[in-house]
């Protein structure tokens, strides 16, 4: 029974750790840019470089549904250990890479390795955690991602000092590292138990189109997955081109540039996740719109920080701008899965949220590639301010529309 309860919290720290290398190794090759075109000549243009993250994305999205239905009917474990394994090995790999050619095919198989992931993981989260410590955990999850995301910044830091081949073999080799560690330690439910409550129930799987139709006849679904969506255009703007705007705004290196961004952006989302969590947990048990009403500060919050990054002339603005949008930013992450599970059931969630993961990648592949060519054209600032214009009309529909009625949603 002590095992029972501890393990929950046991399977947050394994899967905290593989979450800071999935955003680490993919984040990283925004800021080593300046080192990677002395031989890689083609990257020295904005819009392929733009091209070549796009990528990743595109792949990404289309392999997240597919991630989420697989999650659903197999042992969450072995997805997630032989994702982690694929990743770091592509990233080793990129170390080796001459032409842009080579970059852009690792880049696509990076993207299908890890799409597996975060449909999964926050799936295997939320069976284990219920309602009382469900955003929380998540959100101490999400500030792996979030760390991850910083520690990425150093990819320029750590190329400069070295090279950029020896910094992308010294994270793979990192990874499939830890890809044994949680061999030997990750555990995963067999594909046909659900977790209801405190016990554990046999279930047959059903097919996939029929899961879809449930999923995507929820009116409720389609609200969460636009907000969600959304929000993916500036977060994922602030991912892939907030060192180069730190660059150009501030007149600095890139080297000082991608961890100053980054820090700013992770730090503050990673107490905006933990804040996020615990506030929403207690919320949820006085009103069922708490997680609602939490992911809606956040939301609310972005705005003016988007302003403030396109429009801000100083270091003071720019950093204002990013803590603003990094907590705001976290109140959101933390409760999407949470506000999910109020409106799908267990049965369903790794299919629903790779739905999302899907559309929202779509979204940040667009808005990567535009950035690209607002970059090249001396306008990246000003599409930074147009995207809080499209964040506060999803956030009136939120607001208006989203109504659970109950923290745990069952067929």
């Amino acid at each position: 029974m002590k095992y029972k309860k501890i393990y929950p919290w046991v399977l947050v720290a394994l899967l905290w750790g593989v979450g800071l290398l999935n955003y680490m190794d993919r984040q990283m090759l925004a800021t080593m840019r300046p080192a990677m075109q002395i031989d890689i000549a083609e990257l020295k243009s904005a819009t392929n470089f733009g091209i070549l993250m796009g990528i990743f994305l595109w792949i990404y999205g289309f392999m997240s549904p597919v991630a989420g239905i697989i999650a659903d009917r197999i042992n969450k474990k072995w997805l997630i250990v032989g994702s982690l394994f694929v990743w770091s090995g592509v990233t080793y790999g990129m170390g080796y890479a001459t032409t842009f050619n080579q970059l852009y095919w690792l880049r696509a198989i990076m993207g299908v390795s890890e799409a597996l992931y975060i449909p999964t993981a926050l799936a295997l989260i939320a069976d284990f955690h219920r309602d009382k410590t469900r955003s929380l955990a998540i959100g101490i999850h999400m500030t792996g991602l979030y760390i991850g995301s910083a520690l990425g910044g150093f990819g320029a830091t750590v190329a400069a000092a070295y090279t950029w081949h020896i910094t992308f073999h010294s994270f793979g080799l990192m990874g499939i590292g830890y890809a044994i560690l949680c061999l030997l330690f990750l555990k995963g439910k067999n594909p046909d138990e659900e977790v209801t409550g405190n016990t554990i129930s046999n279930s047959k799987n059903k097919n996939p189109l029929h899961d879809l139709k449930l999923i995507l006849r929820n009116p409720s679904f389609w609200i969460i997955l636009l907000f969600f969506a959304t929000l993916s255009l500036p977060g994922w703007a602030t991912k892939n081109w907030l060192p180069t705007l730190f660059a150009k705004s501030l007149h600095i290196p890139m080297s000082q540039a991608g961890p100053m961004a980054t820090i700013t952006i992770s730090v503050a989302s990673l107490i905006g996740v933990i804040f996020g969590g615990i506030f929403s947990d207690r919320w949820v048990q006085k009103n069922v719109r708490g997680r609602v009403y939490t992911s809606a500060i956040g939301l609310a919050l972005t705005i003016p920080s988007l302003l403030l990054l396109g429009f801000g002339t100083n270091v003071y603005h720019i950093i204002a701008a990013g803590v603003c949008f990094g907590f705001g930013y976290g109140l959101f992450d933390a409760n999407n899965m949470p506000i999910l599970c109020q409106f799908v059931s267990s049965k369903h969630r790794g299919t629903a949220y790779g739905i999302m993961n899907m559309v929202g990648v779509f979204f940040g592949a667009y808005i990567t590639e535009l950035l690209g060519k607002a970059t090249d054209n001396h306008s990246l600032g000003k599409s930074f301010a147009m995207l809080s214009i499209v964040v506060f009309i999803v956030l009136v529909v939120q607001l208006y529309f989203l109504r659970p009625k109950v923290n745990d949603f069952s067929d």
